[in-house]
């Protein structure tokens, strides 16, 4: 298999998700699973055209839908230190609760449907 040449800050395979309100997922990213704002390119004043938001090692990227760009929403999966305080965090912050946290085989985990259409499968595994 030939060695695919990647820029240092990205992943193979990254999530790309085209929603309403890009601005307000960004900030939901930040506010729930403390991500950071690596990038956010706009196409005008209120559009954004391409944001990319840093979580651990991994990058989340998206773009505010537009008559050309639908909504394109997503089911993602992410381990966090502590499953209910993100669960609740989620909630605060807009989220429907889809399973509440429960003790699971694998880890602490529960799911939510974000403001923006996404859904979250949230775990914590104990150390």
């Amino acid at each position: 298999m030939t060695k695919v040449n990647i820029p240092e800050q990205y992943k193979q395979v990254m999530p790309y998700l085209i929603i309403e309100n890009a601005s307000g997922f960004m900030d939901f990213l930040i506010a729930v699973f403390g991500a950071t704002e690596q990038n956010r390119t706009m196409r005008d004043e209120h559009v954004i055209m391409h944001a990319e938001a840093g979580i651990g090692d991994c990058t989340i990227m998206f773009a505010d839908a537009t008559e050309e760009f639908t909504p394109l929403n997503s089911s993602m999966f992410i381990y966090v230190t502590d499953a209910d305080a993100a669960f609740i965090k989620a909630i605060e912050k807009g989220a429907m609760e889809i399973m509440p946290p429960a003790d699971q085989d694998y880890g602490r985990s529960c799911g939510v449907q974000d403001p923006f259409g996404n859904t979250w499968w949230i775990t914590s595994v104990k150390s």
